[in-house]
């Protein structure tokens, strides 16, 4: 089963005029070329996926599960989100997420 990395980047999620970090997009799709990512692993640059409280929000759909993750900070939480893609990719498509991206994790309302 293919994993999806959905990542926001709508009408709030990287607006740096609304106080939001941007969106590293080309960054993004530079690791995950670099890394060789793509069968297993999909990245999608959405528009608007929603809860636009949460910001920079990525949407992870795994093993039929749904994995929200919003208020991302840091160029560093994205890198953790592409770390884990490499071993949902090339090591374990089961892999659970790491507890470093936890406290990110949120259920929409």
């Amino acid at each position: 089963m293919t994993t999806r990395i959905s990542v926001c980047n709508g009408c709030c999620c990287g607006r740096v005029e609304r106080g939001n970090k941007k969106v590293p997009i080309e960054d993004l799709k530079q690791m995950w070329r670099d890394n060789g990512l793509g069968q297993n692993v999909k990245l999608n640059i959405s528009t608007c996926l929603g809860p636009c409280s949460r910001n920079n929000v990525v949407l992870i759909t795994n093993q039929g599960e749904r994995i929200w993750l919003g208020g991302i900070k840091s160029d560093e939480q994205y890198k953790e989100i592409i770390d884990w893609a490499v071993v949902l990719e090339k090591e374990n498509p089961r892999a659970k997420l790491p507890e470093s991206l936890n406290s990110i994790r949120f259920t929409p309302a």
